[in-house]
This record gives C-alpha cells, sequence and structure tokens, in this order.
C-alpha cells in the first residue's frame, strides 16, 4: 500500500512538473518564460524523484518484480494524467482515451496475475 500510494504521489508532481505551464491555451503557455518553466518543472521532478525512488525500493523489498513496479507506475501515470487533463487543463476525456487505459489497466493485470 505504501508503494501505490507513493508512486502516485510522485506521479502527481510529475504530471505537474511536465504540464502545468500549458494551463490556459497556446498563448499562455508561450508567454511563459522557457527558462522559468524548465526551473519550476526541474523542482517539481525533485520531488517527485523524492517519492518515486523510496516507492520502489520499498515495493522490490516487499516482492513486487520491476516489471510490476513499471507497469503500476504506467497504470498510475494514466489516471493521473487523465484527471489532470480534464480538471486542470479542462480538455474532454474521449472514449479513446478510456480504451487506451482499459489497455494499460489489462497490461497491469497480466503481471500481477498469480502473483
Amino acid at each position: 500500500m505504501t508503494t501505490l500510494i507513493l508512486l502516485t504521489l510522485s506521479n502527481v508532481f510529475m504530471t505537474a512538473a511536465w504540464y502545468w505551464h500549458l494551463q490556459g491555451g497556446p498563448e499562455a503557455a508561450n508567454a511563459r518564460p522557457l527558462g522559468w518553466v524548465i526551473l519550476i518543472s526541474w523542482l517539481l521532478a525533485g520531488v517527485e524523484y523524492s517519492l518515486a525512488v523510496p516507492a520502489n525500493r520499498i515495493g522490490y523489498a516487499g516482492g513486487w518484480s520491476a516489471g510490476q513496479l513499471k507497469i503500476a507506475q504506467e497504470a498510475i501515470a494514466l489516471t493521473v494524467f487523465g484527471l489532470f487533463m480534464v480538471f486542470v487543463l479542462g480538455e474532454a476525456a474521449t472514449w479513446r482515451h478510456f480504451a487506451a487505459f482499459a489497455c494499460i489497466m489489462a497490461a497491469a493485470a497480466f503481471l500481477f496475475v498469480g502473483k
């Protein structure tokens, strides 16, 4: 459970690091100085790494394989990004988003079946 919580928190910070500057549309995004955007994004990514590294160590020590850790991270990343896309960036989720999400969840299930 600790692994999943830490991975979720790390993905919140990484999604923010990668996409926060797009908020407000292309004009608003282009108006933000790139140097500042990079600096702020690196600071957010530093928090992300501070959460992701312990999450992976705890999960691995708890019996998760590297593949399971990676696919869990991807499933969490897709979930976090989907919520960010809709609620922060204001973009609509379509059937294609849900289909892609289902494929990632199916991939995650394959790695955890029988474990």
